[in-house]
């Protein structure tokens, strides 16, 4: 089966959106809620998140920067099954370095990729901290973790910014559902022409 098969039958291209944002910034949860958006508008879509690759497939690397690498290396890899399929992927991943986000882009097509900045504070997500991961690095009890003892370097060009810090997260989603149906949706031959 063509990757254009299934897209004319879903009714829209497959993408990757990768989510980007310190730990706490709400890259989960906002990916959750958009992925129930566009359930809801008869998308094809899936959510792959750092911390459920870190459980199973990732679980054999630590934290530091080749390990980051290729964790994040593998995500992109089992994106690109999804988007080959015609799925749109919802990435919720930190990928700290913009580095290793140019490598990423690079990997896709432009019509196929859009970064996502979901930018709150560090004292913001400090304060949120729903792990409990920034008390452990704080105290040092977690090293190499991302804003404390290894560097955040926020996007210079994304495709869209969400400021989960002073919105809610029910209007980022919206704002990024609307995104995504609009980049990805669907036209004729007839309509492009």
């Amino acid at each position: 089966m063509q990757r254009d098969d299934r897209e004319r039958r879903n009714g829209h291209h497959g993408g990757i959106v990768w989510l980007t944002g310190l730990s706490g910034a709400g890259k989960s949860t906002l990916s959750q809620c958009v992925e129930h958006e566009l359930f809801k508008m008869e998308f094809n879509c899936v959510v792959i998140d750092g911390d459920q690759l870190r459980a199973g497939l990732n679980q054999d690397l630590g934290f530091s920067e080749d390990e980051r690498k290729e964790n994040l290396r593998r995500a992109a890899e089992v994106a690109s099954m999804f988007l080959n399929a015609g799925f749109i992927v919802l990435l919720a991943m930190i990928a700290p370095t913009r580095s290793v986000r140019d490598a990423i882009r690079k990997r896709f097509d432009s019509a196929d990729f859009a970064e996502v900045y979901v930018k709150c504070s560090l004292e913001t997500c400090e304060r949120r901290d729903p792990k409990g991961l920034y008390l452990k690095a704080r105290r040092g009890e977690l090293r190499h973790f991302t804003g404390i003892d290894a560097r955040y370097e926020p996007p210079i060009d994304p495709e869209l910014i969400v400021d989960t810090e002073y919105r809610s997260i029910e209007a980022c989603s919206q704002e990024l559902a609307a995104f995504i149906s609009h980049k990805y949706k669907y036209q004729l031959e007839s309509e492009e022409a």
